[in-house]
Parts: C-alpha cells; sequence; structure tokens
C-alpha cells in the first residue's frame, strides 16, 4: 500500500550506525526528512548522502532532522558516515520492516535489469507527524533542493 501526502507517516524504531535506538514518534515536535536509499558507499547513495551533507546548515536552519534508512548493518553505517563526514543519522533495516512500512522496498529496474531492492525514497514529515511530500523521482546531485 502507497503512502499519500498528509496521511500520518508510520512509527518505526530501529538502530543508528551507534547501535542507539531511534522511533519516529520520539522525533514528534520536530521536522524530519526521512530518505530510504538502497546501498552505503555507492556512487548515487554517495551523491545523495553528500548533497545533504554539504547543505546540512542550511536542512537544519529550516528545522529539519535528517535520518538515512538502509539495509547496511551498524559498520557500514558507521564507515560511510567516517569516510564522508556524513553529519546526520543513518539507520540500519537488514529485515526491511521499516522499508515495508513506507513501501520501498519492492521491484525495480536498474540498468534494465529487474530485480528486488530499496526504491529510493524521500518523505518529509511535519512536526506533527504527517507526511507533507514523498520525492520518489530523486536527484541525487540535488537533493536538497527537491526537499526544499
Amino acid at each position: 500500500m502507497q503512502l499519500k501526502i498528509g496521511e500520518l507517516a508510520p512509527d518505526f524504531t530501529g538502530k543508528d550506525q551507534n547501535g542507539n535506538t531511534i522511533s519516529l514518534s520520539s522525533l514528534r515536535g520536530k521536522k524530519v526528512i526521512l530518505y530510504f536509499y538502497p546501498k552505503d558507499d555507492t556512487p548515487g547513495c554517495t551523491n545523495q548522502a553528500c548533497n545533504l551533507r554539504d547543505n546540512y546548515l542550511h536542512i537544519e536552519k529550516e528545522g529539519y532532522i535528517i535520518l538515512g534508512i538502509s539495509p547496511d548493518d551498524e559498520v557500514s553505517h558507521k564507515k560511510f558516515i567516517q569516510k564522508y563526514n556524513i553529519p546526520f543519522t543513518l539507520i540500519c533495516d537488514g529485515d526491511k520492516i521499516i522499508h515495508e512500512k513506507y513501501s520501498v522496498w519492492g521491484e525495480k529496474k536498474l540498468f534494465g535489469v529487474t530485480h528486488i531492492g530499496t526504491i529510493r525514497t524521500t518523505f518529509v514529515i511535519d512536526a506533527k507527524g504527517y507526511i507533507e511530500k514523498i520525492i520518489t523521482d530523486v536527484d541525487t546531485k540535488n537533493h536538497t533542493k527537491q526537499i526544499l
């Protein structure tokens, strides 16, 4: 079931790169950029994370918290963060439970080949927990412009 703008964003709980538990409901009162990406340290995912990193102060000034989610584990997230100086939290979702809640685990095409994986998607969530924007056609090099 696809989520829609105006719906309450599904709550979730996951572990970040440091093993800390994070839940969306604990962030009520704050605006959240929740972005799903396929894999740490791959070209498109690196472009996207670095674009958000390079615009982090501007995003933060707009009142947003950024959370990235991929199937990667804590060790992978930590290396990715250190390698590219990423200033925001990455959440592990190896069992794809959060992906499934957001309908972003499924069939996709990459270089003409169909396979199952993370469908790159960003959800902009307001301070009350409602979905304000859904970006499915992500421009990894200019993602901040798409969000703001």
